[in-house]
C-alpha cells in the first residue's frame, strides 16, 4: 500500500489532496521572507484518532509533519516541508462546549477566533485574546502564544489556556489541564506546549478560560511630538490604576498608512497632525459609564502632564476603526512595500532606551523602520523598508540585539518559525537552547513535527 492509499484509508480519498490539487496557499503562511514550499500531501483529519494515526504512520516513516490553522502566521511556523505531509485543521472547527458555570470553552484546533467571540457573546462572555486576525485559529494562537494589544489587561494565550489534548508524534494521545486555575502536580505540560510551534506534540482540543463581556468602553487618541515622549508617559498610565484594555503606540507613518488607506477621519486638526511624531492609543471599559468617564479624565490628564499636544476622546465609529486598522496594520505595511517585520519585547520601562537604538540603526543603515506596538507590555513591532537583503539583515540582527540586550527576547507574539530561527540561535544563551533541543527530541526523537521550525 502506498503512502497515498494509507493517508485515504485513514481520513478518506476527499480529504488528501496531492499534486495539482494542492492549493498555493496551503504552501506558506504570511512570513515576508520564508519561501513557500509544496508538501507531497495536504491532510484533513477530522477528529482526534485521525490524528494519532497519521502521526504514528508517520513517525514510522519518518514522514516530515507540519502542522496548519488558518496560515495567519508571520513567522513562517506553518510553511511544510518539500516531501512531507500538510496536517490541516480545517476539519477540526467544532467548539465543543461554552461551560458558563466553570467560565470555559472547549474548542477544536480550528475554530477561528471570530467563530469563538461570536458564539460567547450570545452568553455576555469573552475570550480577551485578539492578535490582529479574526480568522486565526485558537491551535495557532497556542502554537505561537499569541498576544495582542488587550494583553496588557488580560495577558496572552499562555494566560487563558487550562488544558489541553495533544497527540505526541508516535500517536500517543495525552491530556493535560483541565477545568482548574491552579494546578502543583508535576511539570506543567500544558504551559511546556504553549508556544513550541508545533515542534512536540499536535495539539486537538483546548480548553480556554472566559471572562465577563463589558458592555461599554472609551477611546482616547493622544498625539505626542515625539516617540520618546510616548514611551515615556506609559509607565505612567499603566500604574494609574485604571486598567486600560489598550495601551498602543502608533508613530506618525503607520498612522498615515492606516488612516489613509481606510480613509477614518480622527477629527485631529491639521495644525496637531502635523506637529505629531507619534500617538498614543488607550482604551477603557467596563459597565458604568461614570466610572468609564473618570478613567477618560485620569488617562487624559497624564497624557496631558507627560506633554501630549491634545487629548481626544475619539466617537465610537471613528474608535472602532482605528481599532480595527491598528489591528490589521501589516496589511496596510505589506501594500506600501513591507520587506520584514519583527516584534521584539523589551522591559517596558526600557523601550525609550529601546527607541533610541532602532532610530540610530535606521540611519546607520540607511533603513525606513517605522512601527507601533503594544506600549503596555512592552511588545514592540517594527516595519523594515530594505530592499537590499545584505542591509536587511544587517538591520534584522542589530533591532533584535538591541533588544535583547536590554533584558528582552527575539519575539513576544509571533514566533519563532523558520524566519528568525537564525536570529535565535546567535542571541539566545547556548545553553537554553541545548535543553530545548533535548525536550525537543524527548517528544520527537525522529524529529518528523515542524522541521527547521526553532531550530535546525
Amino acid at each position: 500500500m502506498t503512502s497515498l492509499d494509507t493517508l485515504r484509508s485513514i481520513v478518506g480519498e476527499s480529504n488528501v489532496l496531492a499534486g495539482d490539487r494542492i492549493e498555493e496557499s496551503y504552501k506558506h503562511d504570511e512570513s515576508l521572507t520564508t519561501p513557500a514550499a509544496a508538501p507531497d500531501f495536504v491532510v484533513r483529519p477530522a477528529s482526534t484518532a485521525q490524528v494519532s494515526r497519521l502521526l504514528a504512520f508517520a513517525n514510522e516513516h519518518r514522514i516530515a509533519v507540519t502542522v496548519r490553522g488558518a496560515g495567519t502566521g508571520l513567522s513562517g511556523g506553518a510553511t511544510p516541508r518539500s516531501g512531507g505531509i500538510l496536517l490541516s485543521f480545517e476539519r477540526m472547527n467544532r467548539i465543543v462546549e461554552i461551560d458558563e458555570a466553570n467560565h470555559v470553552a472547549v474548542v477544536e484546533p480550528g475554530v477561528t477566533l471570530g467563530e469563538l467571540d461570536a458564539e460567547t457573546g450570545k452568553r455576555g462572555l469573552v475570550y480577551p485574546i485578539f492578535p490582529g486576525e479574526n480568522s486565526a485559529t485558537l491551535g495557532g494562537n497556542v502554537a505561537t502564544n499569541a498576544g495582542g494589544m488587550r494583553a496588557v489587561k488580560y495577558g496572552v494565550t499562555r494566560n487563558q489556556v487550562l488544558g489541553l489534548e495533544a497527540v505526541l508524534p508516535n500517536g500517543e494521545v495525552i491530556h493535560t489541564g483541565g477545568k482548574f486555575v491552579k494546578v502543583s502536580s508535576g511539570y506543567d505540560l500544558t504551559q511546556l506546549l504553549v508556544g513550541s510551534e508545533g515542534t512536540l506534540a499536535v495539539v486537538t482540543r483546548i480548553t480556554v478560560k472566559l471572562y465577563p463581556r463589558l458592555p461599554l468602553w472609551s477611546t482616547v487618541l493622544a498625539p505626542f511630538r515625539s516617540l520618546a515622549e510616548v514611551t515615556r508617559a506609559v509607565p505612567a498610565l499603566v500604574m494609574s490604576g485604571t486598567g486600560p484594555l489598550l495601551v498602543e503606540y502608533i508613530d506618525k507613518l503607520t498612522m498615515m498608512g492606516i488612516t489613509g488607506f481606510t480613509g477614518i477621519s480622527l477629527g485631529v486638526p491639521d495644525q496637531v497632525r502635523d506637529a505629531a511624531e507619534a500617538y498614543l492609543l488607550l482604551v477603557v471599559e467596563g459597565r458604568d459609564e461614570a466610572a468609564i468617564g473618570r478613567d477618560v479624565e485620569s488617562l487624559g490628564a497624564i497624557c496631558a502632564e507627560q506633554g501630549a499636544i491634545d487629548v481626544f476622546v475619539l466617537p465610537s465609529a471613528a474608535a472602532t476603526a482605528l481599532v480595527d486598522a491598528r489591528e490589521k496594520s501589516f496589511w496596510v505595511g505589506k501594500r506600501m512595500g513591507l520587506t520584514d517585520i519583527i516584534d521584539v519585547v523589551v522591559p517596558r520601562a526600557s523601550i525609550p532606551d529601546y527607541m533610541d537604538r532602532v532610530r540610530a540603526i535606521a540611519e546607520r543603515h540607511d533603513t525606513l523602520i517605522s512601527g507601533c506596538g503594544h506600549a503596555g507590555d512592552g511588545n514592540v513591532h517594527l516595519g523594515i523598508f530594505q530592499s537590499d537583503p545584505e542591509k536587511r539583515d544587517a538591520v534584522m540582527r542589530e533591532l533584535l540585539r538591541a533588544g535583547v540586550t536590554l533584558g528582552g527576547a527575539v519575539s513576544a507574539e509571533h514566533g519563532i518559525g523558520h524566519a528568525k530561527k537564525r536570529y535565535l540561535s546567535e542571541l539566545e544563551d547556548p545553553t537554553k537552547l541545548m535543553l530545548m533541543k533535548g525536550i525537543k527530541n524527548v517528544f520527537d526523537p525522529n524529529g518528523i513535527l515542524s522541521p527547521g521550525v526553532l531550530f535546525d
